[in-house]
C-alpha cells in the first residue's frame, strides 16, 4: 500500500489497474507488475524447491515462470545457501534421495557474505538457510515446487519439480561492477539491479546524472534504501519530497520525469529495474 503521494491509501493492485502504462512505461505494461520485491529472513531452513521457466509455466496454464536473484543484505559467519545439484547425479538419484529423506547429501552449498549477489535460474534446485538476510527480485510468479521439506507434513510436488530441474543452470554468484557512480549487480533477462552509495555531499540524481541511467526513464524503478535513509525528491512534484527509511520502498512510475535523492548522513539503494525476457 501507498503510505505517501498523491495515492496514499490505495494498494499496489489499485495503482497497477487505474495507472498502468504511466507506472510501468510503454514498453513494460501487461497484466500484472513485472516484478516481486521481498525482504526474506529465514529463522530455520527453508524446503528445498525448484520453479518452472516460462515455457514449463506456459505448458501448464501460466503467463510465465520464476527466475529470481538474491542480495544478501546481511549474512551471519557461516552462512550458506543450497544452489543446484552436485555434479554426478541424475533425475533418478535425485529422486530417490526425496524418498528416503537424503536429498541435502547431494545439494550443492554455497557461502555467503554480506553485499553478496546470487543469481537463481529457473530450474535451479535451491534452499535457504538461517543466517541471511535476502533482498528477493523475482518475476511476478507464485510457482513453486516443493521437493523436500525436512520431514514438515507439507505437499511436495516431486513429479513436476524433476520435469523443472535442470542438472546446469547459471545460477551462482555474480560479481559486481563498478560503473561510473553505482555499482552494477546483476543484469540479465527479466531484471538489472543497482547498488548507489550516497553522501550528503549533495543530491544523487540516479537515473539521469549519466547517460547510461537515461535509459532506464522509459520504465518503472523500484528503489530500496538498504542501509540509512533518503529523500526522494521529483521535478514533477517538488513541494512534495518523500523521505524513504532503511528497509523501505520506493516505486518511481515511467511518467514521473525528472528525480533525484539527497541524504542527510550517509546511505545505500538498491535501484531495481524491470527488463524484458528472451525474445
Amino acid at each position: 500500500m501507498a503510505e505517501t503521494g498523491p495515492l496514499a491509501g490505495d494498494s499496489l493492485d489499485e495503482i497497477f489497474r487505474d495507472h498502468t502504462i504511466a507506472l510501468l512505461g510503454e514498453g513494460y505494461a501487461g497484466e500484472s507488475f513485472p516484478l516481486l520485491v521481498k525482504v526474506l529472513f529465514p529463522k530455520e531452513k527453508l524446503s528445498v524447491q525448484v520453479h518452472p521457466d516460462d515455457a514449463m509455466a506456459q505448458k501448464y496454464g501460466d503467463p510465465r515462470g520464476k527466475t529470481e536473484c538474491w542480495y544478501a543484505l546481511d549474512a551471519q559467519p557461516g552462512a550458506s545457501l543450497a544452489l543446484g545439484i552436485k555434479p554426478g547425479a541424475d533425475s533418478e538419484k535425485v529422486r530417490a534421495a526425496i524418498l528416503n529423506s537424503s536429498l541435502e547429501e547431494l545439494l550443492e552449498m554455497v557461502p555467503v557474505h554480506k553485499q553478496d549477489m546470487i543469481f537463481v535460474d529457473a530450474g535451479t534446485v535451491h534452499a535457504i538457510d538461517p543466517g541471511v538476510v535476502l533482498l528477493e527480485t523475482q518475476q511476478n510468479c507464485d510457482l513453486t515446487y516443493r521437493m523436500y521439506d525436512y520431514g514438515r507434513h507439507r505437499e511436495l510436488h516431486i513429479d513436476k519439480s524433476l520435469e523443472a530441474m535442470r542438472m546446469k543452470t547459471r545460477a551462482g554468484k555474480v560479481a559486481p561492477v563498478a560503473e561510473n557512480s553505482h555499482t552494477r549487480l546483476i543484469d540479465v533477462s527479466y531484471f538489472r539491479v543497482d547498488r548507489f552509495s550516497l553522501d550528503a555531499s549533495g543530491h544523487a540524481s540516479l537515473p539521469s546524472s549519466e547517460s547510461e541511467q537515461g535509459r532506464f526513464n522509459d520504465r518503472v524503478q523500484i528503489l530500496f534504501v538498504s542501509n540509512g535513509e533518503v529523500t526522494l525528491f521529483a521535478d514533477s512534484s517538488p513541494e512534495e519530497p518523500i523521505r524513504v527509511g532503511c528497509r523501505q520502498t520506493a516505486i518511481v512510475p515511467a511518467h514521473a520525469g525528472p528525480w533525484s535523492l539527497a541524504t542527510a548522513g550517509s546511505a545505500e539503494v538498491i535501484r531495481i529495474v524491470p527488463q524484458r525476457g528472451p525474445q
